[in-house]
């Protein structure tokens, strides 16, 4: 064991060595990680970012694409074979149907390569012709980046916490109630550890559900095939020291063996090869949810924030490696769901998250930005008569009639701190508003030649993302 990993070690010191000497005469390669918090629209992201990089008629705001730089695009076998590869054709043809519907959201890993051909710029562009930039898009739940967190902490120290989280929340009192009637001290028992593991789970789910974002472990969510297995048979204990053989002894040990082999793999050989990262955020969701979800996705980014940054944890500082994440974007979703005239707003508050996350997690290193984005546009603006005058509306199909419907979220502040701060004093509601949140259906397209699929700032954010090295 001690020999593989030596010659682990080894074998990566050489791949790091060749790669600084062959980068120079190489293609350049950029590793985009695309991750979310539940339902922000990672595979509509990708798949409309890729688009919309192959017909670049809407792109107006990425630079290459507005002067000529990039051009040609086009798609290419990813370097990883053992990866699954990103669905792109599938999740185009459902989004451009002439009944469109979503696609299926992340439940696992996958990878796409996508390669530009770009004629440089500057005093030596002449002198040269087109190079190839390979963007290689890593797409992996959000879940799975917060799991991160957990190197860090105890099994006793996540179990405080987990369980501090679960008062109030749905779910949760079924969880804390059924542990009323157990003795972490008692020799293991498989049925009942898959009892609590299961409640445990079903309060995960629901709260996701209900808005949360704070949902760890991540893996309890989307257990693929280690649904039943013991690496997934733990939950939060109260207590400790436990005794020997005992089931608080026995959750201890697989809450470790769940770091030691379902999260530090996944970092490992994944995260820590990414180069750039947008992270999508529901930030209407949580704002609909209450003040609650709200200031859970505030903690939710301030630990998105520590997993990039290296130091405290011995493991994590080995697999950097000195490598940073040399950009992150954190983009909210759904700005279709708000008249133009709010997003400004949606903006500034999401800009406030990120500015306390940043603070809280201490967080230094990489070039970091926030803007509102709609990677698919399901709407158009409307300005209506109301009792108290002209009201600015969007107007798509809802997904569960397919009708057509008008809608006002309602008036986001124009200070994130009226929002912000009843959040993180616990307010159980807003006091003076009522935000609402509407399902729409992907509209029916009619794209012209070397256009892409309509969106909001989609260009800006991967100018921000890629623009510098185009």
């Amino acid at each position: 064991m001690v020999i593989a990993a030596l010659a682990d070690h080894v074998a990566r010191g050489i791949e790091g060595v060749t790669d600084t000497l062959t980068a120079p005469f190489s293609d350049q390669v950029i590793r985009l990680g695309v991750t979310g918090l539940s339902r922000a629209g990672k595979t509509v992201f990708i798949t409309s970012l890729v688009a919309n990089l192959m017909d670049r008629g809407r792109m107006p705001q990425l630079t290459a694409a507005t002067n000529g730089a990039i051009r040609a695009a086009y798609l290419q076998p990813q370097p990883d074979d053992t990866i699954p590869r990103f669905a792109y054709e599938a999740h185009l043809a459902r989004l451009t149907a002439p009944d469109p519907s979503w696609p299926d959201g992340t439940l696992r890993i996958s990878e796409l390569r996508l390669s530009l051909r770009v004629q440089p710029s500057g005093l030596l562009s002449g002198f040269s012709g087109p190079r190839t930039v390979h963007i290689d898009i890593v797409d992996y739940p959000g879940e799975w980046l917060l799991d991160l967190g957990l190197l860090d902490q105890t099994y006793a120290a996540w179990s405080k916490a987990a369980l501090v989280r679960a008062t109030g929340r749905p779910g949760g009192d079924a969880y804390l109630q059924m542990l009323n009637g157990c003795d972490a001290n008692v020799a293991l028992d498989e049925p009942q550890a898959l009892g609590l593991a299961a409640c445990f789970t079903a309060h995960l789910n629901q709260s996701r559900a209900a808005g949360f974002s704070d949902c760890t472990p991540g893996r309890f969510l989307l257990p693929g095939d280690l649904a039943g297995s013991p690496v997934l048979t733990f939950a939060p204990l109260p207590g400790g020291p436990f005794a020997r053989h005992s089931l608080g002894r026995e959750f201890e040990r697989r809450f470790e063996s769940y770091k030691r082999n379902i999260v530090r793999p996944f970092f490992r050989d994944h995260f820590a090869k990414i180069d750039r990262q947008i992270v999508l955020v529901d930030v209407l969701g949580a704002i609909h949810a209450g003040p609650a979800a709200l200031d859970d996705l505030r903690s939710a980014m301030a630990r998105i924030l520590g997993a990039f940054k290296p130091g405290r944890n011995a493991f994590l500082t080995r697999i950097f490696n000195g490598r940073r994440v040399e950009k992150i974007l954190f983009a909210a979703t759904k700005a279709d769901h708000l008249h133009h005239s709010q997003h400004p707003q949606l903006s500034a508050i999401t800009e406030a998250l990120l500015r306390e996350a940043r603070d809280r997690a201490d967080f230094a290193g990489a070039k970091t930005a926030a803007m509102s984005i709609a990677a698919l546009r399901t709407t158009v603006e409307e300005t209506i008569d109301h009792k108290d005058g002209p009201l600015d509306v969007v107007r798509g199909r809802l997904l569960d009639s397919g009708k057509q419907a008008a809608f006002y979220p309602g008036k986001l502040p124009t200070d994130p701190a009226h929002l912000l701060a009843p959040a993180r004093e616990g307010a159980a509601h807003w006091l003076d508003a009522d935000y609402s949140v509407m399902n729409f259906a992907p509209a029916r397209l009619t794209l012209r030649p070397g256009d892409g699929p309509p969106h909001i700032r989609l260009d800006k954010a991967a100018q921000f993302l890629i623009g510098d090295k185009l």
